[in-house]
């Protein structure tokens, strides 16, 4: 019985944000929700900041309020308090607030991996610069100085394969659009 309710509930949310989302298989989603959110917990991102994520990823505006959010997840508001607040901290989420509203919103923006990489560039200077400081305290010519020299290095070729793989999404990118644009609406002439 709490199943169907919250099948129904799911089912009347979804058609409540119109368009493509009414259209889709409710519990599809959800898997797919929380198959990505584990992925990315895998790789070391806080679960529930990850369900979130991925809850937000799927929506198709992008945004969400922390009720509906709870709703889709079937969490608690101080879960998804924590979520976004830890979400937020890593730029993969802003908080906005429509005019007039007393509500916060949470969205996720469509160059959200974009941005987070390009902010691992302030990470890898920053890491680099502390690598480097470790060398000449722990003496270039000891192995603990050799290895932290071999991670400053590393850190450095990142750094500059960084800059130009984002530069070459960018130019991927642009010449997209510009095929858009030269042949139309799906691929027509």
């Amino acid at each position: 019985m709490v199943r169907a309710v919250t099948e129904v509930t799911q089912k009347g949310s979804a058609r409540a944000t119109g368009g493509e989302e009414a259209a889709r298989d409710v519990e599809q989603v959800s898997r797919f929700v929380e198959r990505f959110a584990a992925d990315m917990a895998e790789a070391g991102m806080q679960r529930m900041g990850a369900r979130v994520f991925a809850a937000l990823l799927v929506s198709d505006s992008g945004k969400l309020t922390a009720a509906e959010i709870a709703e889709r997840l079937r969490i608690s508001p101080a879960a998804v308090s924590g979520a976004v607040r830890y979400l937020a901290q890593v730029n993969l989420i802003t908080r906005e607030r429509e005019p007039g509203s007393r509500r916060d919103q949470y969205r996720v923006y469509n160059e959200v991996w974009y941005e987070a990489m390009a902010h691992r560039d302030q990470f890898l200077t920053r890491w680099l610069n502390t690598m480097r400081d470790g060398v000449k305290i722990l003496g270039p010519d000891t192995p603990a100085g050799a290895r932290v020299a071999r991670t400053a290095e590393f850190y450095e070729f990142m750094q500059a394969e960084l800059v130009q793989m984002l530069a070459r999404w960018r130019a991927h990118e642009e010449s997209a659009r510009t095929g858009e644009r030269n042949t139309g609406p799906a691929g027509a002439p």
